[in-house]
């Protein structure tokens, strides 16, 4: 959560003063004004209730990041985009893109973790909360459902090795009925998964006639003794 320490004054000159006694006694009008603050902080844009209001600017003047979007009674509310100063090429790098309630992420939004790191979803109270994709600096991708930051629900994780899992999660970890899929090796594990690990399964071919590098024998289907009986009129 950002916080918004300081006071703010605003310019000093005889339009900024005019400006001041304005809003001072006409509180309730959105006004249009750029307001400085002792650390040097720089906001620019409306203003409710003495309270940044509306749609504005906010320069934070010690890491050199940027809000810009809507705000309510003085914190990011709505739409908006989240910044950060890349000191050396001092070129500006989006970090958050999306919707935010009282200062924080909210709703939908893009949030980039590094060139590579990025997730683009739904946010709750700063948290990855609901419907999202994440794709990790290793080459992995995530996309399902999230609770509390963690994968929590349904989803699918595509791993860097082209093998991938469908199924279910509890707190970040595999949990319930899932399948991994191993294209290279064509072949598909299905099971019940509990707090990650792997409990009870079973293995079966899975395009292999397709795979880059299959198994050197496929693997035998499972049939029921009885009912291989009973279909050639045996009996127990």
């Amino acid at each position: 959560m950002v916080t918004w320490p300081g006071t703010p004054f605003l310019k000093s000159s005889k339009k900024h003063q005019a400006s001041t006694t304005r809003m001072d006694i006409n509180s309730q009008q959105l006004l249009q004004r750029t307001v400085f603050f002792p650390s040097g902080d720089k906001y620019t844009g409306e203003w409710l209730d003495n309270k940044k209001h509306g749609r504005g600017t906010q320069v934070w003047n010690k890491s050199g990041a940027v809000y810009s979007g809507e705000w309510k009674r003085g914190r990011p509310d709505g739409h908006g985009t989240y910044s950060v100063l890349l000191q050396e090429a001092k070129v500006y790098a989006k970090k958050y893109c999306g919707e935010w309630k009282n200062g924080r992420k909210h709703g939908y939004g893009t949030n980039v973790y590094s060139n590579s790191a990025l997730y683009e979803g739904v946010w709750s109270e700063d948290q990855r909360a609901g419907w999202g994709k994440m794709n990790y600096e290793n080459g992995d991708v995530y996309e399902g459902e999230w609770m509390k930051d963690k994968h929590h629900g349904h989803g699918i994780i595509r791993y860097a090795n082209g093998n991938w899992y469908e199924g279910g999660w509890r707190e970040g970890k595999k949990h319930g009925k899932g399948k991994v899929y191993y294209p290279d090796k064509g072949q598909l594990y299905e099971g019940l998964w509990v707090d990650g690990d792997a409990k009870c399964g079973t293995f079966c071919d899975f395009g292999r006639e397709k795979a880059a590098t299959p198994t050197k024998y496929p693997i035998p289907q499972l049939q029921s003794v009885y009912l291989n009986k009973a279909n050639h009129g045996e009996t127990k």
